[in-house]
């Protein structure tokens, strides 16, 4: 409940996933800039387009994190070959999504293949996402190939995400 988050938990959130980020970019980008060539990929969640309600601290400080990328992937770095952009995955296979469906199953009763099933039928490719998937997009956004991309908020997510933006 949103109600119970602290300002001290609020500030580790933050912390944790908006403001390390940005440190990082910094100590990062003028060496990307000055070599003509750089690549940053911020791996956020599909809870910034879409917040889920138990994880507020989380969509909180994602979000300022995105809203941070969009003007400075904008700024002028983007003439110095230098691209910064968000992966915002959906379920994919990992361990965190197989804890979560444990809790589900725990707390719910039914078994681990329900859970996993019933979430599945809810994405419209009928399946969870796969790290070699996820790799895939993130050497992507990192090539030659994606020079023209900054800024940007890439969902794979299997169609689960209901909007056109």
């Amino acid at each position: 409940d949103f109600r119970d988050w602290d300002r001290d938990a609020w500030i580790k959130a933050v912390d944790a996933n908006m403001l390390t980020p940005i440190e990082l970019i910094k100590a990062t980008v003028d060496g990307m800039a000055a070599r003509g060539f750089g690549r940053i990929v911020n791996i956020t969640s599909s809870a910034v387009k879409a917040p889920i309600d138990i994880l507020g601290l989380s969509n909180g400080a994602r979000s300022g994190l995105t809203g941070f990328v969009a003007g400075a992937a904008r700024s002028s770095i983007a003439g110095k070959g230098v691209t910064i952009n968000n992966l915002l995955p959906g379920k994919f296979a990992t361990d965190r999504l197989q804890g979560t469906m444990q809790a589900a199953a725990s707390k719910t009763g039914k078994s681990i293949d329900e859970i996993s099933e019933a979430s599945m039928k809810q994405i419209p490719a009928r399946r969870f996402g796969n790290a070699q998937e996820f790799g895939a997009i993130c050497a992507f956004l990192c090539s030659q190939h994606a020079g023209y991309m900054t800024g940007q908020n890439i969902l794979p997510d299997g169609g689960l995400y209901p909007g056109s933006f």
